[in-house]
């Protein structure tokens, strides 16, 4: 098994302008007028720009990346101006030409929000949301809040040049001399997962048969593919993915620490291998290329479908292969 770290981790302190630091100047900060933030805001309320809406950041960074994008679309939707927390932009301006304008931390305290939950979908009340500052509250990571503006979406998500430098350079070593290849991107979720999923959610993480049942698919499909793994379960990685034709690569020491060097590294592949969770599955929106995901990785009974839905989440045109869900069968018999 051919190991090699991501090459970022050495170069932090050498740059400047690294992976995981972005000069203040880049930042644009909103700090709306200072009567926006009164108890009595009907007086306001017929005004459309003095009209806020925002989300409350929640989670790591895949959560993050659903909860800007669904602000975005919901607040075009409904015809308002979106501002972002300074949290949320410290977490993704690490590796995006963030545009939406930050709110600053003492207007954001004293105004009166509306708190707004959003479920995992898209529903048809959230066409037309009321309230001047409104709030949205959730976990939101699905395509149906998108797929009507996608190439805005996109367009969001544009990654500082040195990240796509970066990035490129290290697969460009990775290749070799190999040639025509094609990259394919695997992301393993495992970490407080191993424990969560069976005992709370009634669930399964993939295991070694669907790895290899995902990359025997693009070994059939392409010639010559190379497939980059990261995760946050870096061991059992070496000791479960098989790479008897030495064509898998696995990239960093999956420090959690620091997600967004996967997920640069993963998105400038050409197509993915995704297991759960919201991270990989942006990677996979971002990428659009073919994407295999793990599906049916849920008892029936899984109070996690209280906010998931797998038809919201996976793109129809992704292929989905069941999980094995036995271990979880034989507890329940």
């Amino acid at each position: 098994m051919n190991v090699s770290y991501w090459y970022y981790s050495y170069k932090i302190s050498s740059r400047s302008s690294s992976l995981f630091s972005v000069r203040k100047s880049n930042i644009k900060e909103i700090i709306p007028d200072i009567s926006l933030v009164k108890n009595q805001f009907s007086k306001l309320s017929s005004n459309p720009s003095n009209r806020i809406w925002t989300v409350k950041p929640v989670g790591r960074f895949g959560n993050q990346i659903g909860q800007y994008a669904t602000l975005y679309s919901l607040a075009k939707l409904n015809g308002h101006p979106a501002y972002i927390t300074p949290r949320m932009h410290e977490t993704l301006s690490k590796l995006f030409k963030i545009n939406l304008p930050m709110i600053s931390e003492e207007v954001y305290n004293r105004i009166k929000w509306r708190n707004y939950p959003i479920k995992n979908w898209m529903c048809p009340e959230y066409k037309n949301i009321s309230g001047q500052y409104v709030k949205l509250v959730g976990v939101p990571c699905s395509w149906t809040f998108h797929h009507h503006i996608w190439e805005e979406i996109h367009r969001e998500f544009t990654f500082h040049d040195f990240v796509k430098e970066e990035a490129n350079t290290y697969l460009s070593k990775v290749k070799g001399e190999r040639e025509n290849v094609t990259f394919v991107g695997v992301h393993v979720r495992r970490g407080d997962y191993v424990a969560i999923m069976p005992k709370r959610w009634k669930g399964v993480l993939a295991d070694k048969g669907y790895l290899q049942k995902a990359m025997d698919y693009f070994r059939n499909k392409y010639e010559n593919p190379l497939f980059i793994v990261t995760s946050n379960g870096m061991d059992w990685c070496k000791e479960n993915i098989n790479n008897s034709l030495g064509d898998v690569h696995l990239a960093g020491d999956g420090n959690e620490a620091f997600p967004s060097r996967d997920f640069a590294l993963l998105t400038h592949c050409n197509h993915s291998i995704i297991t759960i969770g919201t991270f990989g599955i942006w990677v996979a929106y971002i990428v659009r290329g073919e994407t295999v995901y793990l599906s049916n990785y849920l008892l029936p009974n899984s109070p996690y479908f209280r906010f998931f839905k797998y038809e919201t989440s996976y793109l129809p045109e992704w292929i989905g292969i069941p999980a094995n869900l036995s271990s979880l069968l034989k507890k329940t018999t």
